[in-house]
């Protein structure tokens, strides 16, 4: 199925060149150089707002992270951002701030078609295991998540998240006590051709827990196995 991509980039040639392989990918594409068309294009109400977004960090008027602080207020759109800054702390400000994966230049086409490939992936309505209720609706003591909605809310308030957070989320709470390793959850959330470091899901889950409250000290959702990964803690409703 035909997905809309916004490319952002101030060089004509990667646009140009990124624009080819996703058409080819059989992938509706769009184009901004600018921070300002990006967040228009992308915040569309005409129907044409894009699936993903492509976004650059270095553009001429705004920052990239700014732009996708900006998306992240109204929209849950994934974005991958393209930074030619390879130091780490840039790469993991970006995924806190919202960005479902990254790249850096200078890239291959083809890295770039895998990486949007795995992370619309994503939208797929997963068939996780676990026993949701009929409605598909994962239901725990003050706390429901509804992944064809895809609404979270927590002691009654709606609670907001990222796409990628959303299915990570959604992937420890099918299966309520189950230890991910972050491999694992890799797998389970990225898809086996993710070509980053493991660390992005402390990242996320750090993110996660924010949104929800959650004290990593002291947690009531997400707890951490030192050394293995995470899980997921609360109870059915209804489980003694």
């Amino acid at each position: 199925m035909s997905r809309r991509v916004l490319v952002v980039d101030d060089e004509p040639e990667i646009r140009t060149v990124l624009r080819a392989y996703l058409e080819a990918e059989g992938h509706l594409v769009a184009e901004a150089a600018t921070g300002a068309e990006a967040l228009r294009r992308a915040l569309a109400t005409d129907g044409s707002a894009p699936d993903l977004v492509l976004l650059d960090i270095g553009l001429p008027d705004l920052d990239g992270l700014d732009v996708l602080r900006t998306l992240r207020r109204t929209s849950d759109v994934y974005v991958v951002l393209v930074t030619a800054r390879a130091e780490e702390v840039d790469t993991l400000v970006g995924l806190a701030t919202g960005a479902d994966d990254y790249v850096t230049k200078p890239f291959s086409p083809r890295e770039v078609v895998a990486r949007v490939r795995t992370v619309l992936r994503r939208s797929r309505d997963a068939e996780a295991p676990g026993a949701p209720a009929d409605d598909g609706v994962l239901r725990f003591d003050g706390l429901t998540l509804d992944p064809v909605r895809r609404e979270l809310r927590v002691d009654g308030r709606e609670v907001r998240l990222s796409a990628l957070e959303f299915d990570l989320l959604h992937a420890l709470a099918a299966s309520p006590g189950r230890v991910f390793s972050r491999a694992q959850l890799l797998e389970e959330v990225w898809g086996y051709d993710f070509y980053g470091d493991a660390r992005v899901v402390d990242v996320h889950v750090r993110s996660m827990r924010r949104a929800l409250g959650d004290d990593a000290a002291d947690p009531r959702v997400i707890g951490t196995v030192r050394g293995v990964g995470y899980k997921f803690l609360p109870r059915p409703e209804g489980e003694p």
